[in-house]
């Protein structure tokens, strides 16, 4: 996050009103709801999950137990399951 002085982005009327609220402090504006990035899309987590449960699907379809991937993968049964369902 940016830090940014006021005096040099907002118009002197808004610096202003919003001096009537607050002053010398940190204040966050944040983003718009369509500007902001869903969870894992700017860290690649999202993307790196996806691909880890299609792998597991591809996996399982091809033979291997559940028992297996809570082995492969370090999950427990229950989200090996869980990633099966969701990926038929």
């Amino acid at each position: 996050m940016n830090y940014k002085n006021g005096r040099d982005v907002l118009p002197p009327s808004l610096l202003q009103e919003l001096q009537k609220y607050i002053q010398g402090d940190l204040i966050y504006v944040p983003k718009l709801a369509e500007k902001r990035a869903h969870w894992g899309e700017v860290s690649g987590t999202r993307k790196l999950l996806a691909e880890r449960n299609k792998e597991i699907y591809s996996y399982y379809s091809n033979g291997w137990s559940v028992a297996d991937l809570e082995r492969k993968y370090h999950l427990s049964g229950e989200s090996i399951r869980k990633i099966i369902v969701k990926s038929r």
